[in-house]
């Protein structure tokens, strides 16, 4: 999850102006694009080893770190999420072959489950470890601001928030905790983007069966192609006006939703399924319209390039993100990053294991584990990154994982303030 904005702290940023940071952005993405695009030299050469969407997301991450831009105090994240994700979404929904992803099986579920009990043994073992190599790390409280990690990265923001509640972590602990899960999280996304660009070599090595995947691109393409065409400005004005508007009635529908499910009696605990997130409901009425349009006429938008667009604003997004992450974050309690790289190590190698017992692909892997670390907002991007129609899988798992997130997070929490003796 991004770090939340805190309006009263000093920007001391090079550039200050979001307008000019998403300049600058803009500029980023434009030249990776054009040199991914070259067929020889050393560009080609450089490519063949570091994915494309990887630089879309680090470049911006190593300009948040050396202070040319500060990224917890714009503006532009929260705009990418509210705006841009949900229209990319529905974008990339309407050519979706939504038996194609029925067909994907029962391995995404049981790699999302895996990654769900991978953030709970994690969270064990980590602490365990760092109570042998730095005990000062785990003494007090630190099991409290666990919890809010363990919140986040199984569900996402509402999640962390009631943990907050719920172990009465202390506002100066939280802080803390906020950015060993954003700067560990990235660091795994990061990881998750790299090993993307070397799926085929994964699913060799744990000899698994990527025909549905395969034969979903490949419908896909094969619509893509079959109705492409050359997008005249009408097409493109429609293409907006269809993704646009089904944000708008996404946010519609939400807000007064959302006050309403607030006024229910407080004993139902409903927040505790993220029902009472305005992203949450927002998400699901994007994909969900998306969905439908994939139904009608309006999924011949497609051949005029419906799900370029949206990947473009998905990238933008991708930037915002990278924005986020601020390896100058690991002076204030380095031990604290120790641990959650622990914790992360502890969740990947078990999707690992499980990959390779039931020979799920890559896809699965790094999907199921990005849907509970980074949620809605990111787990499409890195389905994405496989192919673009395979990103409503990212937000399908996510949404599940909102409905774990509060319940696994307090029963690691329990077991957290036993093994501090609390």
């Amino acid at each position: 999850m991004a770090a939340p904005i805190d309006p009263t702290a000093p920007n001391t940023a090079m550039i200050t102006n979001d307008a000019s940071v998403l300049g600058l952005l803009a500029v980023i993405l434009a030249l990776v694009f054009w040199t991914s695009s070259r067929e020889k030299g050393a560009w080609a050469k450089f490519y063949t080893y570091v994915p494309a969407l990887l630089l879309c997301y680090f470049i911006p991450a190593l300009l948040n770190s050396l202070g040319i831009i500060n990224g917890s105090a714009s503006k532009l994240y929260p705009v990418a999420r509210d705006y841009l994700l949900p229209t990319s979404l529905v974008l990339l929904c309407l050519a979706i072959d939504l038996g194609a992803i029925l067909r994907l099986g029962p391995k995404a579920v049981i790699m999302f489950l895996t990654g769900t009990a991978g953030v709970m043994l994690g969270a064990l073992v980590a602490f365990l470890a760092m109570g042998v190599i730095h005990p000062e790390t785990v003494a007090g409280d630190t099991w409290r601001g666990m919890t809010t990690v363990a919140g986040s990265w199984i569900g996402g923001g509402a999640n962390q928030a009631a943990m907050k509640e719920v172990f009465e972590v202390p506002d100066n602990l939280f802080g803390q905790f906020v950015a060993v899960d954003v700067l560990v999280a990235n660091v795994w996304m990061a990881i998750l983007l790299f090993m993307a660009g070397r799926a085929q070599s994964f699913d060799r090595w744990t000899r698994a069966d990527t025909s549905a995947i395969e034969d979903m691109k490949q419908r896909i393409e094969a619509y893509q192609a079959q109705h492409a065409r050359n997008p005249s400005l009408t097409d493109i004005m429609v293409i907006l006006g269809v993704g646009l508007g089904a944000t708008g009635l996404s946010h519609l529908f939400a807000d007064p939703l959302v006050a309403w499910i607030k006024t229910l009696p407080p004993e139902w605990k409903l927040a505790d399924y993220s029902l009472t997130s305005g992203f949450f409901w927002i998400v699901v009425f994007a994909t969900t319209i998306g969905l439908i349009l994939s139904f009608t006429r309006a999924r011949t938008l497609e051949g005029a390039g419906a799900s370029k667009i949206g990947s473009a604003m998905l990238y933008i997004l991708v930037a915002t993100i990278g924005m986020q992450m601020d390896l100058r974050a690991l002076l204030e309690r380095p031990w604290l990053f120790v641990m959650g790289l622990i914790w992360i190590a502890v969740h990947a190698g078990l999707l690992l294991a499980v990959a390779k017992l039931i020979r799920a692909p890559l896809f699965f892997m790094a999907v199921g584990s990005q849907a509970n670390i980074g949620g809605a907002a990111s787990a499409p991007v890195v389905a994405s990154a496989f192919h673009p129609s395979l990103a409503p899988v990212g937000v399908l798992l996510a949404v599940l994982g909102y409905a774990l997130g509060t319940y696994c997070a307090y029963i690691t929490g329990l077991l957290l303030r036993a093994m501090a003796g609390g």
